[in-house]
């Protein structure tokens, strides 16, 4: 998930946490899950759902993060002047779980996908996150800006009280945040949803107390034939009759404006009840989508925009 312009910190929801990596487990195909403690996460106030946070991981060749200010003021002017090679890479994460253990231990959880092959060399696996995940080791400790409030604006779902039913679109990088909804959403909730995978194995399995009527998309093409795959099956399995249905859509960019126009179109869904979120977009970058969203220049996710 890549850091939007919203994602900027405000002095009264965001703070500075430090993350010692606990364990690692695999839970699928391309997903894997850390676990983070640390005496700073008893500040930490998720506020659940999709709850986002900004994650700053070591270069490689360094085991911990290291940021020259974590000063509210100061920190991004710090950081954005460190040399590139000793500069952590600032990625936006979602809050999979968070919870207090018996044993009075606060912890983090959350899920990387591993992109490449994960079951190659470690050097075969792209991207800087995944680079780090698939090489995280109990010790290792990162930064990551986080809520200090579990009323933030971080959490981007929130359905009105007269929705009757959710519907859900999410790839890989947003099954995260979709599965922490599912979990928090009150049993009999009825829900409908299209989640997006790579593999097979990808298919986690998801225990909710909500009614979740889930399809899995596992994909087959890329770029727009991708897109063509998801619209094709939300034509072919579409969501029971609901009167004040609100819709959570994140992933690539393209794909999920395309399920947004296909609600508000052919289900003539009030675009005002669809939250949607781009976590990525097709042939661009995460360092072009960050200065993007530095420049101002990042799309609008309001549910009131235009198609």
């Amino acid at each position: 998930m890549t850091a939007t312009a919203s994602d900027a910190p405000a002095a009264a929801h965001f703070r500075f946490f430090a993350l010692d990596v606990l364990r690692t487990r695999r839970l699928g195909h391309s997903f894997l899950r850390v676990t983070f403690g640390g005496e700073s996460l008893a500040d930490f106030r998720s506020g659940g759902y999709d709850q986002s946070l900004s994650l700053f991981l070591p270069p490689p060749g360094r085991e911990h993060t290291v940021l020259p200010s974590t000063d509210e003021d100061t920190w991004f002017a710090a950081w954005r002047g460190m040399p590139d090679e000793e500069r952590p890479v600032m990625r936006s994460y979602t809050v999979r779980e968070q919870r207090r253990t018996p044993e009075g231990v606060d912890e983090v959880d959350i899920d990387f996908v591993l992109h490449g092959d994960p079951a190659a060399a470690a050097a075969d696996v792209t991207g800087p996150a995944s680079h780090w995940a698939g090489r995280a080791v109990t010790g290792r400790r990162i930064l990551a800006i986080g809520p200090a409030v579990a009323e933030n604006k971080s959490v981007r779902f929130q359905p009105p009280a007269a929705a009757d039913a959710i519907w859900m679109y999410a790839d890989e990088t947003a099954l995260p945040a979709a599965a922490a909804i599912l979990d928090r959403l009150p049993a009999g909730t009825r829900v409908r949803a299209w989640f997006e995978v790579p593999h097979e194995d990808d298919r986690l399995d998801l225990q909710a107390p909500a009614e979740a009527d889930i399809t899995w998309i596992v994909r087959k093409n890329a770029g727009r034939e991708r897109t063509d795959q998801v619209l094709g099956v939300l034509r072919s399995a579409e969501p029971a009759a609901a009167e004040a249905p609100y819709a959570w859509l994140a992933g690539e960019a393209g794909t999920v404006r395309a399920v947004r126009r296909h609600f508000v179109q052919e289900h003539l869904l009030d675009r005002r009840a669809v939250r949607f979120t781009g976590y990525w977009r097709l042939g661009a970058s995460e360092e072009e989508l960050l200065a993007e969203a530095y420049a101002g220049k990042a799309p609008s996710e309001d549910p009131g925009s235009e198609l």
